[in-house]
């Protein structure tokens, strides 16, 4: 069912706020932030089941903009602009994959390439938004892995949740036909 104009105008608008939101909560409340950055990419998977792929990339780059205008810590970001933000976009095509352990395998492999990149090029400012322990950058990816593992698993049941109780409409194979 095609939805109108306005409803994907209307629900990009909400989801923007409270992505927004979360970032916003995630740059102030200590000890929480990566929670609340997780929280925030939910926002990305509605958009893209409501509205298709098209809409959850707007709503990543919109989220991202209002992020630097609206966000006093800019550094305070990042984990969003460079994981939570698009990993639902990612989590679509990685999931097109036919086989489960290959889905597993190039998820895992491109979150170790991002965080290698932001541990070893963006030390400085990552660290500064989320406070990592010191251990060897191999060790900080190995626990990373773990945990995008259980971040991927609990989105999943998530997604799973919202077509059951809040889409209702809808069939979870719309998701791949986005």
């Amino acid at each position: 069912m095609e939805r109108s104009k306005t409803f994907q105008i209307a629900l990009g608008g909400i989801c923007l706020a409270l992505t927004i939101a979360f970032m916003f909560g995630g740059s102030f409340v200590p000890g929480i932030e990566l929670t609340l950055f997780a929280v925030s990419s939910l926002f990305t998977a509605v958009m893209i089941i409501e509205t298709g792929t098209l809409g959850g990339v707007l709503l990543f780059a919109a989220a991202c903009l209002l992020g630097f205008f609206l966000i006093p810590n800019k550094a305070a970001i990042l984990p969003y602009i460079f994981f939570f933000g698009y990993w639902p976009i990612l989590k679509l095509y990685a999931e097109r994959i036919s086989r489960p352990v290959l889905q597993i395998v190039c998820k895992c492999a491109f979150f170790a390439l991002v965080l290698c990149v932001c541990l070893l090029g963006f030390r400085e400012l990552f660290a500064s938004a989320v406070s990592l322990p010191d251990f060897p950058v191999v060790v900080l990816i190995a626990a990373g892995t773990g945990l995008l593992l259980l971040y991927d698993l609990i989105l999943t049941y998530l997604i799973h949740y919202y077509f059951r109780r809040i889409k209702r409409t809808g069939r979870e194979e719309d998701l791949k036909l986005s």
